[in-house]
């Protein structure tokens, strides 16, 4: 149960925005296996992406 609770609130994370190094940090995970078991949750984010790039160049 409680790893379940953690993939989940780790995904949730991901899917707000947060920095994925405190993600990491605050999952007790490294940065690469951040990656290697929650990159499947990244994928399809390429418009949150570019909105947040063309937020970025507006200021």
């Amino acid at each position: 149960m409680p790893y379940s609770l953690r993939h989940a609130c780790v995904s949730l994370w991901i899917k707000a925005g947060v920095d994925p190094v405190e993600e990491a940090r605050r999952a007790g995970h490294s940065i690469a296996v951040l990656w290697r078991f929650y990159a499947k949750i990244l994928r399809g984010q390429q418009h949150k992406a570019n909105e947040l790039i063309d937020a970025a160049l507006d200021n």
